[in-house]
């Protein structure tokens, strides 16, 4: 899914549900990476989309010793120019309060 699609479904959404909540958050470890997200009561009940944007990942480096019982860490090195965007749907589970993930079969109104 590209940012027109994004903002399109963005829009659809405002015009046709009752938006609770709509906002954007910094991803911690990833410079330059986001997630978008809105909160609205669907068809389905509660719903929530989320939009990610981050960068591509080009090398991935393991820095540590091969002794037993020493860490090791990974260090990504990112694209300046390239992006991965990812698109997550979520339904409200009221029995177990959190946010269930629904498969992209389920999605039936939203083309991706």
């Amino acid at each position: 899914m590209n940012i027109e699609k994004w903002q399109n479904i963005i829009g659809l959404i405002k015009d046709k549900f009752e938006v609770e909540e709509e906002g954007a958050e910094n991803l911690e470890d990833i410079p330059d990476g986001k997630v978008e997200f809105i909160i609205f009561q669907g068809l389905l009940g509660r719903m929530k989309l989320e939009y990610t944007t981050k960068p591509a990942i080009l090398d991935k480096k393991t820095i540590g010793s091969k002794r037993i019982g020493s860490e090791a860490t990974v260090q990504y090195i990112y694209s300046d120019t390239e992006f991965a965007n990812i698109f997550k749907a979520y339904k409200w589970d009221a029995d177990d309060e959190a946010w269930i993930e629904m498969e992209k079969e389920s999605l039936g109104g939203f083309s991706i």
